[in-house]
């Protein structure tokens, strides 16, 4: 009788020797490379762990506001912050019943035009000069700082203090030089104080937008702006096909940035006038703060139709401008 092992069985001795052993605790598998580990359930989650503190973020410091904005706006509350229970759309009827609101809506949106207008205008020739070589440039750049590093509060104060009726410089200057014949109250009536609000809202505008549009500046590259002095284009031809397309991107963020916080701009205007005299100078966010001493609801109420309006301001505006082909 032959005891030689048969071929099959054989076979798969020598296949079981050839198998690698199945990696025990604190052994690497044969067919993973080195240092490699399984797919945990973090590494599942993604960029999620990054990006959580931001949308917490978001969530606590944005969207919780919004959410109690709405809430208030639909409540009955009375001046000792008590809540007597759900108020329907109430607060939302009073407050477009009010008498004032059309003359705040109008002025809310000339001194939003206007302010953005000019700061952008004036704001596109600074950027044009400090993009220039000439003696001076740094501290002049420095000195437009000042008007960013300083409280705007403070800034709107020591205005009103400027164009104070009794002890103002600005009246004993002009009294000085014989240009009127007696000290004007500058904040005391809506016809003076407006156009003194929209300059004060334009100086501590300017830092921001300049420097904005100063790096949009910088990054055109020289190449481009050599290649057509040699086609023989002049300096307006060049400024106007060259310069102005390809600062596009930079002067739609600066110009939305703008609308938004001109917009809901408050430090300006109640560190000058508070809004009066009679509401005279308000806007719709300095009513807000003015409505919130006896209803605090309907400040609530006005402030979601501010929110609701910048949000279809920004989006109307960015439709109409064409941001995304400004990012190609």
């Amino acid at each position: 009788m032959s005891t030689s092992t048969p071929p099959r069985t054989a076979d798969r001795r020598v296949h079981a020797a050839r198998r690698p052993a199945a990696p025990g605790p604190g052994r690497r598998h044969p067919d993973r490379p080195a240092g490699s580990r399984p797919r945990s359930w973090f590494r599942r989650l993604g960029a999620l762990p990054w990006i959580a503190p931001s949308v917490l973020l978001i969530l606590a410091v944005v969207v919780w506001p919004v959410v109690e904005m709405v809430r208030t706006s639909l409540r009955r509350i009375d001046t000792s912050g008590a809540d007597l229970g759900p108020a329907g759309l109430d607060k939302y009827r009073k407050l477009f019943a009010d008498p004032r609101l059309p003359d705040v809506l109008t002025w809310t949106a000339v001194w939003t035009v206007a302010v953005v207008a000019l700061t952008m205008l004036i704001s596109l020739a600074l950027a044009q000069l400090f993009d220039q070589r000439f003696p001076g440039r740094r501290i002049t750049r420095w000195a437009l700082v000042a008007p960013w590093a300083a409280s705007v509060l403070m800034t709107a104060i020591g205005f009103r203090w400027m164009l104070d009726q009794v002890a103002g410089v600005l009246n004993r200057v002009l009294l000085d030089l014989g240009l009127i014949d007696s000290a004007e109250a500058w904040t005391g009536d809506a016809a003076h104080a407006k156009p003194w609000l929209i300059a004060v809202a334009v100086f501590v505008s300017l830092p921001f937008t300049t420097y904005t549009l100063l790096a949009g500046l910088q990054t055109v590259p020289a190449e481009v702006y050599e290649a057509a002095r040699a086609d023989g284009a002049s300096r307006l031809q060049t400024y106007l096909r060259i310069t102005l397309p390809l600062l596009r991107p930079a002067f739609l963020v600066a110009l939305v940035i703008n609308l938004i916080n001109v917009f809901n701009s408050f430090p300006v205007i109640w560190g000058m006038t508070q809004g009066g005299p009679n509401a005279d100078t308000a806007t719709t966010t300095v009513l807000m703060y003015m409505l919130r001493s006896y209803d605090v609801a309907e400040s609530a109420a006005l402030s979601v139709v501010n929110f609701a309006a910048v949000i279809v301001m920004v989006l109307v505006f960015l439709k109409v401008s064409g941001w995304k082909e400004a990012d190609r």
